[in-house]
């Protein structure tokens, strides 16, 4: 068995409609597919941001699991961490930490923090 990274990560929210504006005008992301969520008329939506960063987003379900749901954060790896950044503020994202420019071991790297429209930290990951 081999594993080659992830398929998607899902994020269940309040407000769906604001997520996938959030994840698909702001942030470029395109709906690839939507489908019921099981046992309910909620619609669950994948969003592709490119890349292999599939995000799936969930409103809030009715198991215990799904009704305080968070990532500790998801790094969404670009060419360009300030432009990112920028394009998350501009379609209402809030500031966590700004672009910083840094090394790390021996990789020299750009990031910065937003919270996403749900309160989910994004942080988006420049490698130089």
């Amino acid at each position: 068995m081999q594993f080659k990274g992830y398929h998607h990560i899902g994020l269940a929210v309040e407000n769906v409609e604001k997520s996938l504006k959030f994840y698909t005008e702001g942030l470029g992301g395109k709906v690839t597919m939507t489908f019921p969520m099981k046992g309910t008329e909620k619609i669950i939506h994948m969003v592709d941001l490119g890349g292999n960063a599939v995000i799936e987003i969930l409103p809030k379900g009715i198991a215990s699991e799904e009704a305080n749901p968070r990532w500790a954060h998801i790094a969404l790896a670009t060419d360009n961490a300030r432009e990112a950044y920028a394009a998350a503020l501009a379609a209402g994202a809030n500031t966590r930490t700004e672009p910083v420019d840094k090394k790390i071991n021996d990789m020299e790297v750009c990031n910065a923090f937003v919270f996403g429209p749900d309160g989910e930290i994004i942080e988006f990951f420049q490698v130089k």
